[in-house]
This record gives C-alpha cells, sequence and structure tokens, in this order.
C-alpha cells in the first residue's frame, strides 16, 4: 500500500467513525448504502474500491461488509467486482406479494380477453419515481416493458401518471416542482411541471393514463390507478406497454377500457374476474 492509499483510507475511515457516532447501527447502515450503490450500477460491477470510494469507508471495512453481504446472497462477485444477488430479487418479490392485489393481479390480468397477451405491470409512487414491483409478462413477441425493482420519472410514465392524478394540482407540483427541470428520456419527455399538469388533468377526465413515448421510445404506455383494499396499502397503478405501431386510438381505448376494468375487480375482491 503506497503513502497515498494509507492516507486515504485513513481518512476514509475518519469519515466512518464519525457517522458511526451518530448511527445506532452503523454497520447496518453501510450495508445498505453499499445495497444501493450497487442497485444505482444498474448491473455493472463495482470494484471493492468502487464501493468504498463511493461510499467514503476504509476499504478493509467494506470488504468485510461485502464478505457478510455475500455469505447472505444479497450481493454476488464475479471477475469484474460485486453486483447484487439473487436473494435481494427475493426479497423485492416478497414485498410486492405482501399486497392481496398485487397477489391477485396476475390471475385477473390472465383472464382478461385484451390483456392477458399484453405486457402489463404494477408500480407504486416511491417519492417522484415510480417504482415496479409485478409484471404480467403476456405472450406478446415483443419484450417491453421496464424491470422488476427499476424507476422511472413519474411524470414520464404512463403508471406514474395515473398515481399523479391520485393528488390534488398543489400536491403535484410541491412534489415535483424541485426536481425541475425533468430528466429527457426520450425527444417527447417533458421536464416541467407547467407541462404536466394539463396531462395530469386529463388522466382525471379519461379515467387512464397515457404515455406516447415519454419514457421509453416507441413505447405507447396505458395506466389506471387502484383503489388500495387496505388503509395501511400503498397507492399502486397499473399499465399496459404497447408497440408504438399497435397503439393507434382504437386499440389504446380498448385496453384503456380493460385496465378500467381490472382495476375494478381489484378494488373490489368480491368481484369476480370479467369475460
Amino acid at each position: 500500500m503506497t503513502q497515498h492509499d494509507a492516507t486515504t483510507e485513513q481518512a476514509a475511515a475518519q469519515r466512518s467513525a464519525d457517522r458511526a457516532d451518530r448511527d445506532p447501527a452503523p454497520a447496518v447502515s453501510r450495508a445498505l448504502r453499499i445495497l444501493s450503490s450497487l442497485a444505482e450500477a444498474e448491473g455493472v460491477p463495482m470494484t471493492l474500491s468502487d464501493i468504498a470510494r463511493a461510499l467514503g469507508l476504509a476499504k478493509s471495512s467494506t470488504a468485510n461488509l461485502c464478505a457478510a453481504l455475500e455469505e447472505g446472497g444479497m450481493v454476488e462477485r464475479e471477475a469484474n467486482g460485486y453486483r447484487l444477488g439473487r436473494r435481494t430479487a427475493e426479497l423485492g418479490g416478497a414485498f410486492a406479494q405482501q399486497f392481496n392485489q398485487v397477489r391477485e393481479f396476475y390471475r385477473v390480468v390472465a383472464a382478461s380477453p385484451v390483456l392477458h397477451r399484453e405486457v402489463v405491470q404494477i408500480a407504486m409512487l416511491d417519492g417522484t419515481d415510480a417504482l415496479y414491483l409485478a409484471r404480467h409478462e403476456g405472450r406478446s413477441p415483443y419484450r417491453l416493458g421496464t424491470p422488476l425493482g427499476s424507476r422511472l420519472p413519474a411524470a414520464l410514465s404512463a403508471t406514474g401518471l395515473a398515481l399523479l392524478a391520485r393528488l390534488g394540482d398543489d400536491e403535484v407540483r410541491a412534489l415535483l416542482e424541485p426536481t425541475q427541470p425533468f430528466a429527457a428520456l426520450t425527444q417527447g419527455s417533458i421536464t416541467t411541471v407547467d407541462e404536466l399538469l394539463p396531462q395530469v388533468r386529463e388522466v382525471r377526465e379519461r379515467g387512464f393514463a397515457i404515455d406516447r413515448g415519454g419514457s421509453f421510445g416507441g413505447i405507447t404506455g396505458v395506466a389506471v390507478a387502484l383503489e388500495p383494499w387496505a388503509p395501511a396499502d400503498p397507492a399502486l397503478a397499473m399499465g399496459a406497454a404497447l408497440p408504438v405501431e399497435q397503439a393507434d386510438e382504437a386499440r389504446v381505448d380498448e385496453v384503456g377500457a380493460a385496465l378500467l376494468d381490472v382495476a375494478r375487480t381489484l378494488t373490489n375482491p368480491l368481484r369476480g374476474p370479467q369475460g
């Protein structure tokens, strides 16, 4: 180890120690920060040095934490570094399965004459993002939609719009104005709350949200909000992803109506699937 490396590690250790003085469970907090960093890397492995540097931890401490996380299946080590482990997917699935609507979602969508062949997903509002929790693959030859556990800006996605439409205009503005301008994901992305609010009002009038290429080029999203079954359940939205060449007005309206029908079933557990 060079003198520079030793000095850097000592400085990182001091910063870590300072945080530990204020943290009732520093090892847990550091492990969570490692998992968050790997999630933000979007599947690109991070070396031990990368993780230590990103978190401001000593490399030796980082190695111990990564070893414990690896033993528990939370991270996996490969030649190029660390990435999230399979256990994180299991926990994410277990989180989603807590909610009755998610458990019923697969059965009800599979029974829908309109939706059973489509990619249909459930998302919740997490801060300013739509966080994707469940996915019905359908039998479409297209690989569409968003991977489970991933996020899209709520302002740019159909599921996000459906969730934002449940809020008042002032609530939407308070939530999203600090994040302006929104990061443009496609040429069709909006970047301000003033552009967003007319879309939110249209969702309230129409009953379902439409995203025409604002989050992914070549994809039209159609989504509806779901009424929670229990007061403690998060607000959820359900959306379908359609190839733009199949998303004419008639098809979008058909999918929107089918989503609304499934949403009514998922709102009232005593109502059976239609069709």
